[in-house]
């Protein structure tokens, strides 16, 4: 295990380096720049911009602005807002557990309903109820994630009048209650693609595992079938799971920036997309980095727990 860790640990690092590299250079070999922000000001002068260029160090070669952005980096000094000049990490910092909450429910509600649909799916094949939980899934897929929000926001907050619209609390109320109020329709929007990921999954890998040997000779002994289901496929066929979340973390991430934009849900993928139109680079690439260490670190988890879960896995 400690070995495994520790290759893990340089392959990370190996990856954000590179990840670090391509994204500052596509940052700044992108058309327009920070200055853009700057020309728009009445009066602005060009030896003006000149000076802001210096002062911000955009005059200088990209090799160079980038080893002083990682050296940086390394200490801890993410650098600051070209917008308030507020440090990186106190921006990321105010928006990164909205994200997180956001995920981890859509997370839960993915695991909930997608593992239960993958099982009453293997368990009665081709049955109506299964037939119809295939089409849901390839029709949940099908859907852009934008359209699906405008739906939901038009039939339970316009219509209805059930759900806000948007936003993380009231203004004047910030009650646990209230943000749960909040948080129920962007997380139902973010969870759908993964719902219908988890329940495809599912029900393949519990179709191959109560076709297993090990299962016919429980079945053959006279264990309750609940029991068989639960106590043995179920376990065994969780293990594909595990992996899975680590993998998808990438498409939640990607969810989460639109649904955040359309619920004006105040985290990362909001401010992201804010730092982009106002070329915000420090903050885009703190973002990029955050994002790209917590993928990293839910893979990493993602192989620990299957090792956990199923002994006959070795990291090592």
């Amino acid at each position: 295990m400690p070995q495994f860790l520790f290759g893990r640990a340089l392959q990370s690092l190996l990856l954000l380096w590179l990840v670090s590299m391509i994204g500052f250079a596509v940052l700044h070999l992108a058309p327009g720049g920070p200055l853009s922000q700057f020309a728009l000001v009445p009066g602005m002068t060009q030896e003006r911009l000149a000076q802001i260029a210096h002062e911000m160090g955009l005059d200088r070669s990209l090799p160079v602005q980038y080893w002083e952005w990682a050296s940086r980096l390394l200490t801890g000094d993410w650098g600051r807002s070209y917008r308030d000049q507020s440090p990186v990490l106190d921006v990321i910092g105010s928006h990164l557990f909205a994200t997180l909450e956001l995920m981890a429910t859509a997370i839960l509600v993915a695991v909930l309903l997608g593992v239960w649909i993958g099982v009453m799916g293997a368990v009665r094949r081709y049955s109506f109820a299964d037939m119809l939980a295939t089409v849901g899934a390839m029709v949940a897929l099908s859907i852009p994630t934008f359209w699906f929000g405008l739906v939901v926001i038009y039939i339970f907050s316009v219509r209805l009048q059930w759900l806000p619209a948007g936003n993380m609390y009231t203004v004047g109320d910030g009650s646990l209650l209230d943000f749960l109020h909040h948080l129920i329709a962007p997380a139902l929007v973010l969870a759908l693609v993964e719902v219908a990921i988890w329940s495809r999954y599912m029900r393949a890998s519990m179709i191959d595992v109560i076709n297993q040997d090990y299962i016919r000779t429980a079945r053959a002994k006279g264990l309750p079938e609940k029991r068989v289901l639960i106590r043995h496929a179920l376990r065994n066929a969780l293990l594909p799971m595990i992996t899975l979340a680590g993998l998808e973390l990438p498409t939640l991430l990607g969810g989460a920036l639109v649904t955040e934009t359309v619920f004006t849900w105040p985290g990362m993928g909001r401010l992201f997309l804010d730092s982009l139109g106002y070329r915000d680079y420090p903050v885009v690439m703190g973002i990029l980095m955050v994002s790209a260490l917590l993928v990293l670190l839910g893979n990493l988890l993602a192989d620990i727990l299957c090792a956990v879960a199923d002994p006959r896995i070795r990291l090592d």
